[in-house]
């Protein structure tokens, strides 16, 4: 008896459907509360379209997930969101109403959840404005289209599991959001902190395929495929100081560097670089493998290094290009990954292996140090690492395909069922509960 009248109930909800594709007065149109619903009517009917105006929120298949909607919607606080937007009363009573079986109610209901359900997931797909760099702007967050919200809902194995577990965005958001709105937390402070990172975590990618995942605070790296953590390493990122911090930004990496240069910023030649020359002199370059250019890059000509001021150097008042070549010593280890930005940051190789054991791994001058850069390497080729065709420095070899790679900043992750918080080094917490207090 179950199967007849859930059969019925879809056939019904169909018909109705269709009904309203076609322009048919079926029923007379509803007096919406929220009007961000209002512009994706022309898409959400091109949906029930193409699928023959089959429902999908009473679909035989379709579970409990009109009631987890209608739990999310109402909680829409939680990602600060008005619920009244999404006309949660409405919905409910509508849903209600569907119930009788009535092909009106049933139509009624099952259109005001897709519309509804599009509004809010639109909402949440967007740049938080935290200080991101974008440096490919494919990668900035941006509301999908309804078609497209609609089509990935209606392909999930269970849509309950997809809405209940916010489906659309990125699995550590659902999972800040789920203890933000659960009321996980000890203290209004560590409810505040699950706020600013939900903001934070709006940047990271939804869906499947293959990324990378870097926090500081946690220092590390996490790779990615289909949603899911297939491996991770530790890291050492920037120092705390403001010109060392490791940026937030949402990248390709697009070609890795075999026996790469490292190319000394010039606070490091400064200040511990310079005072070691002075003392060894022209022995130094020698026995560490140093050369002074006139420029960094592909163009470089190796300079006398003995014509430099030194002293003038060491105290700040001259700036000089010291370029380290490939070798054991290198501070760039055997190979870096390259997303080409303005920054000048990159994921690189280290022989300071001891630096990886230490417990605060915040030492670098900003760019990533990896733990174990030969795995990394191995996972972004497929388990097919290239190797370095002799020992010609910066050898380029391009990814199979680019891999998007996010820098975040989250001090609280999620871990099981639990949240597990991290120091705020940088000070991004205590700036953005500022900007966010002003507003």
């Amino acid at each position: 008896m179950t199967k007849f009248i859930s059969t019925r109930l879809q056939v019904i909800v169909a018909a109705s459907a269709l009904c309203i594709l076609a322009g048919a007065p079926a029923v007379a149109p509803v007096q919406a509360r929220a009007p961000a619903v209002a512009p994706f009517g022309g898409d959400i009917a091109d949906f029930y379209r193409g699928r023959g105006g089959a429902p999908l929120w009473f679909a035989p298949n379709a579970g409990p997930a009109a009631q987890q909607l209608l739990q999310l919607l109402a909680s829409a606080q939680a990602d600060n969101l008005n619920p009244r937007r999404y006309d949660v009363r409405g919905l409910a009573r509508a849903v209600d109403g569907a119930r009788s079986g009535d092909p009106g109610a049933l139509q009624r209901a099952e259109v005001m959840l897709s519309s509804a359900f599009v509004a809010y997931a639109r909402d949440l797909r967007h740049d938080p404005g935290v200080g991101i760099v974008y440096v490919d702007q494919e990668l900035k967050p941006a509301p999908p289209s309804a078609r497209e919200l609609l089509i990935a809902a209606s392909r999930a194995p269970s849509l309950g599991d997809y809405v209940q577990q916010i489906g659309w965005m990125n699995p550590i958001y659902a999972k800040l959001r789920q203890a933000l709105a659960s009321r996980i937390y000890h203290s209004p402070a560590e409810s505040r902190l699950l706020q600013l990172n939900l903001e934070r975590a709006r940047a990271l990618p939804a869906g499947g395929g293959r990324y990378v995942i870097v926090n500081p605070p946690a220092a590390r790296l996490y790779m990615y495929e289909n949603g899911q953590v297939v491996d991770s390493m530790r890291v050492v990122a920037g120092r705390p100081d403001p010109i060392a911090q490791t940026p937030m930004m949402n990248a390709f990496i697009r070609y890795i560097a075999l026996n790469p240069y490292w190319n000394s910023p010039p606070d490091i030649t400064s200040r511990k670089l310079a005072p070691t020359i002075l003392k060894e002199g022209r022995a130094y370059f020698t026995k560490r493998g140093y050369d002074v250019v006139d420029q960094f890059g592909a163009n470089a000509h190796v300079l006398d290094p003995m014509a430099v001021d030194w002293r003038a150097v060491a105290a700040g008042r001259v700036k000089v290009n010291l370029r380290q070549r490939p070798g054991p010593a290198n501070s760039m280890g055997k190979m870096k990954f390259m997303f080409p930005n303005a920054a000048g940051i990159w994921l690189h190789d280290t022989p300071e292996k001891e630096k990886i054991e230490d417990a605060a791994r915040l030492e670098s001058n900003g760019c990533v140090r990896l733990e174990d850069a030969a795995r990394f390497e191995r996972w972004l080729f497929n388990g097919r690492a290239p190797s370095p065709k002799g020992a010609r420095p910066e050898q380029k070899v391009d990814l199979p395909q680019p891999v998007p790679i996010y820098i975040t900043y989250l001090t609280a992750v999620p871990s099981g069922t639990s949240i597990v918080y991290f120091d705020d080094f940088y000070g991004k917490d205590r700036a953005q509960a500022r900007r966010f207090a002003a507003l």
